[in-house]
């Protein structure tokens, strides 16, 4: 199945019941680096390129990322998939996964989004002074309210989420997702999450697809972090952007560009290309940007590919 937008054909996979776009929109800069008109320009851009899968939180620019997305979505509501999260401090009284905060902070979403529903509710974050099935109780509450769909988690390991599927009632609404940093520079989910989410048939949501930059390919050995980038800073470019790492950028990126590709195409697509990924979040500050994102998943690699790029990063541990 594939969803058609104005201008491109996205591939759609599944996340329980909801059919999402194999690229989505990470709204975390909605509010923050974008104001409402700029937010509005992307979320249209991602409509028109056939983005269906909207993930946002309460806490992204300060509670405004959801406001911005519900007006710049307007009537195109119903045609889309909106993920959204609690849990993490909006502040100092609003935070955490306590029963009765949980449906206050689904209200409040609710109201700032302008909408009925929300398709995926996600625990943003554990937490630990509070049993697990205590929130999923409250999480189900909503459920069957009919104002969550769908719910998940975030930032979650292999034990909690072993836990949190032990504190499922017969009957009662269970995580179908888990949304974790995932990237061809960051996979530690290899060793356990995704294992997990192959055995349980949860879907696996890779948030920072380009390692917050890195893999966009404008920082290079040899050279200064590009003025006003997200690693400009000396301090936060010498803690990411090590020599092991650029090592590693450069190869991958030599390879993309004999196969004709950019670095971009080749991080998102691997991500793509992994059996338990259901859509790759990916952050976008201009139109142009998100449909780049969302045109770089029309890459098939073939098995020598893959190889190829496992033998890449092996060598460079």
């Amino acid at each position: 199945m594939a969803i058609v937008g104005n201008e491109r054909t996205l591939d759609t996979r599944r996340i329980g019941s909801l059919d999402v776009s194999v690229v989505g929109l990470g709204c975390n800069n909605f509010g923050w680096k974008l104001d409402e008109a700029g937010t509005t320009a992307v979320v249209h851009a991602a409509l028109d390129a056939g983005v269906t899968f909207f993930d946002t939180a309460d806490i992204y620019g300060g509670t405004q990322s959801e406001v911005f997305l519900g007006r710049a979505l307007g009537t195109q509501r119903d045609h889309v998939v909106i993920a959204t999260k609690f849990g993490m401090a909006v502040d100092d009284q609003r935070r955490g996964a306590r029963p009765e905060y949980v449906k206050r902070a689904c209200e409040d979403s609710l109201r700032r989004l302008g909408t009925d529903r929300i398709d995926l509710y996600q625990l943003h974050q554990p937490d630990p002074t509070v049993p697990i099935d205590d929130t999923l109780g409250a999480l189900n509450d909503l459920v069957r309210a009919g104002k969550v769909r769908e719910i998940g988690c975030s930032n979650f390991s292999v034990e909690q989420l072993r836990e949190a599927e032990a504190a499922v009632r017969p009957g009662s609404a269970r995580f179908v997702s888990v949304q974790n940093e995932y990237n061809l520079l960051q996979r530690e989910p290899e060793q356990e999450v995704i294992p997990e989410c192959r055995r349980k048939g949860l879907a696996f949501l890779p948030y920072f697809p380009l390692a917050s930059g890195l893999l966009t390919g404008k920082y290079r050995q040899g050279q200064p972090p590009p003025k006003g980038s997200r690693l400009a800073t000396a301090e936060r470019f010498a803690k990411t952007a090590t020599d092991r790492t650029l090592a590693i950028v450069e190869s991958l990126l030599q390879f993309a560009t004999s196969r004709r590709h950019t670095l971009v195409e080749l991080a998102v697509s691997w991500l793509a290309s992994q059996p338990t990924v259901a859509s790759v979040i990916a952050g976008a500050t201009s139109p142009q940007q998100v449909k780049t994102n969302a045109a770089a998943a029309r890459w098939t690699f073939t098995a020598e590919d893959l190889i190829e790029i496992d033998r890449f990063l092996s060598r460079s541990d």
